[in-house]
């Protein structure tokens, strides 16, 4: 799966690399050189914060769970990184043939073993993680292939792709609160309604990124060709949309009830006593300790993201709407972090966002688009 959906082991290159010229075959360097770029690992960065989001957005601590959903993903991941290079190598042909299949540096049987060995790993790390976790993983999978093989270059495209990114965020709230499911559990018990509640609370998180990531990949679509300023300018107010929901506080509900111990009692003339007027204004807002980090995120996600944008509705030609794809998939990251914060797991957000400063180092060697 090509650019920001979803698709921890890395690939074991050295079995699977095709051959280049007959009679010599590539080195090692070059064999990983080729797997580096097929698989982009570079954007890996930007996937195990869908898990600690998604544990964050369900109010449980990450736990070992936590990293099977973690690897799981990354799995899934790489599966439809490989997919996509293997479903688009006659295209990749005419408008990319530097790429590892096209240019023969790895063969499309080798790709097209490569993705099911991921989707294998990545559903039994998942089953691992117990009987939620799996539940959430299968159509998972589902999505990655679908999308790859059926529904890339159908106007449902988007729409799987951000489907995918969601369902990745919800593995990590499945994993984290629900472990493997006991024997004669029949789904009635307090430990399952703890599960769906944990799953139901990191909706509104699934749902800010799959907006990004639907916005991501239908400028994605053009990055070869460009021409569109409609797909970077919807991604712009996406971008502004979803900045303004990650710095907005928490709503929380006023009451006026007289404060415990103090009823209100009858006065001399029969009537309830009111609650004094300071109990009965209106409670001081409070900041915070998650306000200034969440804000700080949300900023840094509208950084990262808009000003390529901006540049590929400015000029939709085809580097400036690649820079744009590049940006958008960079920009997941502090988006993952600013989710957590949002959610109140500050510790999670600042290790999540600790990724972006090392995916920006790789990205500058192997291309994550």
């Amino acid at each position: 799966m090509a650019g920001p959906g979803l698709n921890g082991v890395s690939a074991s290159g050295a079995g699977l690399v095709g051959v280049g010229t007959v009679g010599r075959g590539p080195s090692r360097a070059a064999g990983a050189q080729a797997w580096t770029e097929l698989l982009r690992l570079p954007a890996l960065f930007t996937v195990p914060g869908d898990a600690l989001a998604g544990a964050a957005a369900a109010a449980a601590r990450p736990n070992p769970r936590t990293l099977l959903a973690i690897c799981s993903s990354l799995c899934l991941y790489e599966a439809g990184m490989a997919l996509n290079d293997w479903a688009d190598r006659h295209e990749d042909a005419a408008e990319r043939p530097h790429r590892p299949l096209p240019s023969g540096r790895i063969r499309p049987t080798a790709a097209l073993a490569a993705a099911c060995a991921f989707t294998g790993a990545g559903l039994s790390l998942a089953a691992r993680a117990g009987r939620p976790a799996l539940a959430v993983a299968t159509p998972l999978a589902a999505t990655v292939w679908a999308y790859d093989l059926l529904l890339k270059r159908t106007p449902a495209g988007p729409f799987a792709m951000a489907a995918a990114r969601g369902l990745d965020l919800l593995l990590g709230a499945a994993a984290t609160t629900g472990g493997a499911t006991p024997a004669g559990d029949t789904g009635t018990t307090a430990g399952s309604a703890r599960r769906a509640g944990g799953v139901r609370r990191a909706l509104p998180s699934a749902a800010h990124l799959s907006a990004h990531t639907l916005a991501v990949t239908a400028v994605s679509r053009r990055e070869t060709r460009g021409g569109s300023p409609l797909a970077p300018l919807a991604a712009l107010a996406t971008t502004g949309v979803l900045t303004r929901l990650l710095t907005r506080p928490p709503t929380s509900r006023v009451t006026t009830a007289p404060p415990p111990g103090r009823p209100g009692r009858p006065n001399r003339h029969g009537r309830l006593d009111l609650p004094d007027r300071d109990s009965a204004s209106p409670p001081r807002p409070r900041l915070s300790p998650a306000a200034a980090p969440r804000t700080a995120l949300a900023a840094a996600y509208a950084a990262t993201a808009a000003r390529p944008y901006f540049h590929a509705t400015l000029n939709p030609s085809p580097p400036l709407t690649q820079r744009a794809v590049s940006g958008g998939i960079r920009a997941m990251i502090p988006l993952q972090a600013a989710l957590s914060a949002r959610s109140g797991a500050t510790a999670t957000a600042l290790l999540t966002a600790a990724l972006a400063p090392i995916a920006g180092r790789f990205a500058r060697k192997v291309s994550i688009t």
